[in-house]
Formats: C-alpha cells, sequence, structure tokens
C-alpha cells in the first residue's frame, strides 16, 4: 500500500486554471508512484474516478510491459454532469477522455449487464460483469453486539436511549422483529423500529424523499393507523450532509426521530445488521450501475426499499427481497404497509428477511476467485 498525498493546484486566477494544474500535478504525482514501484504484471483501475488515472496508468502499462484493466463502476462524466449539466465544456471533455482512453485497456470489468451492454455497444469495449458482494464482515448482528453498539451511541444520539434492563439477555435499546422470534424477547408495542439510510450526501441522492415519506408516516400514525414509532439512522459524511440537518431540524415529528451519526468502519456492519428496513435513494448517474450500500445490506439479511432507476432490477427484486419506489408517496405506503405487522416476522418484511437468508449467494472472495482470477492468469 503506497500512500499518496493531496495535490492542489494553483489557488488563484480562475477555476479552470486552479483544475487545470491540479491535473498536471496529479499525472506527475501518479506517474512517478507506479514508475518508482516493483514491476507488476498487472495494473487494475477502478473508474470513476479516472481522470487522470486511466492515462497515467495506461501509460506506464505501455511502458513497463504491464496489463491494464479497468474496472467500470460507473462513467465519470456523467457524476461531472450532476454539478454541472451535460454540455459544460469540462464534462464533454471528459467524456472525450474517458471514451478515447477506456478502450485501450487489456480487459475491462463492470458491475452490471447493462453497463456491459453499453460499453459494448456505444464504446466498443468488451467487459465481464461483476456483481459487487459484500465482504464477509456483512451479517446479521448477534444481539449482544447490537446492545453494545447502541448503548455507545445512546450517549450521544438520545434518539438511541431507552430506560429499560440493563440486562443484554432481556432486551438492547432497539429491539427488531427477528430479536423477538430468536430469543423469545416481550415488550410493548411501543417500540420503535430502526430505519437505516446511508449516504455519501451528494446530488445522486434527494434525501428530501425520505423526509416527506417520515412526514407522511407520522401522520398515519396520528390518523390512528397502529404502526410502531421509527428511528431513522442516515448514516455517512458528505457535501449535503449540512443542508439536510437543518430540514431535519426544521421536522416537528413526534413518532419519527432521526439521527444522522457518523459510525467507526467497525461499527457499521453491526448497525446495518441490527436495522429492520434499509432505505436507498442512490439514482444512478448514468443509470447503468448499482447502489454498494444495498448490496451491504443484503450481505446483513436487510430488507430494503429503494427508488427507482433502469437496471435497478438486476439487484433489488421487487416483492422478493425489498421493495422499489418512484416518490415519497410511495415510500411513504410501502413503510405503512411493511411495519403494519411489526414486529412479528409473519408478514411481507420478515419473507424478504428470509428470501435474502435463502439467497445470500457468494461473497467477495469467492466471487473474485470465480470470475476476475481466470482472466488475470490467463496467458498473454
Amino acid at each position: 500500500m503506497v500512500p499518496i498525498a493531496e495535490v492542489k493546484g494553483v489557488g488563484v486566477g480562475p477555476k479552470a486554471l486552479t483544475y487545470a494544474t491540479k491535473v498536471i500535478m496529479q499525472c506527475l504525482q501518479l506517474l512517478y508512484v507506479l514508475l518508482r514501484m516493483e514491476l507488476q504484471s498487472q495494473i487494475l483501475m477502478q473508474n470513476p474516478p479516472g481522470l487522470p488515472g486511466i492515462a497515467v496508468a495506461w501509460f506506464v502499462c505501455v511502458l513497463r510491459g504491464s496489463r491494464f484493466i479497468v474496472d467500470w463502476h460507473n462513467y465519470g462524466y456523467t457524476i461531472m454532469a450532476l454539478s454541472h449539466g451535460q454540455r459544460h465544456p469540462v464534462v464533454r471533455l471528459a467524456k472525450w477522455y474517458e471514451h478515447f482512453f477506456g478502450p485501450l485497456a487489456t480487459h475491462n470489468l463492470c458491475v452490471t449487464n447493462a453497463m456491459k451492454d453499453d460499453l459494448q455497444k456505444n464504446w466498443g469495449i468488451k467487459a465481464t460483469t461483476l456483481y459487487d458482494r459484500p465482504a464477509s464482515i456483512f451479517r446479521e448482528a448477534p444481539l449482544k453486539l447490537q446492545h453494545e453498539l447502541f448503548m455507545r451511541l445512546a450517549n450521544t444520539y438520545p434518539q438511541f436511549q431507552h430506560g429499560g434492563s440493563e440486562d443484554v439477555e432481556v432486551e438492547r435499546t432497539i429491539f427488531s422483529a427477528r430479536d423477538l422470534a430468536d430469543n423469545s424477547v416481550t415488550l410493548g408495542t411501543e417500540r420503535p423500529a430502526l430505519l437505516l439510510s446511508s449516504t455519501s450526501w451528494t446530488e445522486d441522492e434527494d434525501f428530501s424523499i425520505l423526509l416527506k415519506a417520515l412526514e407522511e408516516y407520522e401522520g398515519f400514525i396520528k390518523e390512528g393507523a397502529s404502526l410502531p414509532p421509527l428511528v431513522c439512522a442516515i448514516t455517512g459524511k458528505g457535501p449535503q450532509k449540512e443542508h439536510y440537518r437543518k430540514l431535519i431540524d426544521s421536522l416537528h415529528l413526534e413518532h419519527v426521530k432521526i439521527c444522522t451519526p457518523w459510525l467507526e468502519a467497525e461499527d457499521y456492519p453491526v448497525l446495518l445488521g441490527s436495522a429492520d428496513l434499509g432505505v436507498c435513494l442512490h439514482k444512478s448517474s448514468s443509470g447503468l450501475d448499482l447502489p454498494m450500500k444495498v448490496v451491504d445490506m443484503f450481505g446483513c439479511c436487510l430488507p430494503v426499499c429503494a427508488i427507482h432507476f433502469d437496471c435497478l432490477h438486476e439487484l433489488v427484486k421487487h416483492e422478493e427481497n425489498g421493495l422499489i419506489f418512484r416518490d415519497s408517496r410511495e415510500l411513504a405506503e410501502q413503510l405503512e404497509s411493511l411495519l403494519s405487522e411489526f414486529p412479528s416476522s409473519e408478514g411481507r418484511l420478515g419473507l424478504f428477511r428470509r428470501n435474502l437468508r435463502t439467497s445470500r449467494g457468494q461473497r467477495w472472495d469467492d466471487n473474485w476467485d470465480q470470475n476476475v482470477l481466470p482472466l488475470i492468469t490467463a496467458p498473454r
């Protein structure tokens, strides 16, 4: 593992000059680092980010006789277009850049069959589909780990506080339906359900959809619906976090509590493995990649409500391992439907979880060995 220092462009003058000088400095830095490393038979690069990585890595492979592999997770220019628009000169330059250097790779990987078809049709690139798989740390969390995590979180986030017994075998801060089934725990109907969403707080996720759905869920309860109160945890860091935190603070909800914790790396899988339902608002900038956060949720056997885009069906199977929604109203109705029988494990929420347990499938290491290892060990 070779650390690379952050490089900044010229701090004066127009933004274009700053951006251009930053890219030039990154090119020189990456070239220096790769050429000083011991000779590698393969260089594998994830795209995005690909500017300037694709060009530099390809050039180093030419100089040193290495094979160049690009792992396409999305198209970088489509992400840039979220901020600048499709016709911005920088976006158009980035699109040309990816189209020019992408086909120069020896091998290509991609994350969906839809992207595989698009690469072949519009880029002239033959790629191997390598679906993201969860690492082994993503699994259903034992009750003891759940209790320890929520006791720690309660020190910072009052939404996780519960004035009950300290006996971990009797109760924890937030129970889920499967804990009741597996541990014969009995509590009153006011026990909250834990709703979890994770995000990098960027333009490709509109969290106002979730906030509006939670307001409607609150309305269902006030109108007399037999629904559990909710604790909604939204994890992650990113540029739009403060914007949405202000919106959250402006809400006046009695039966729904929202918090935005930042978790240590080892705590995030435990929180996923403790939740009752996941929500994903990721909308692919290209319409061709899949949200890794849902992959991790499925590794924890956590059912998901996910916002629709064209190739999402390659991951989320509607009415099998979760539900797909298109707007806040539909999400609110799905929350009402899935949680109407909470905490019983006999409803659709329990069915989705059982389906996920049955179809858990490969983990990351096995997936790599099956799909990528033959590519990189094949003779030239």
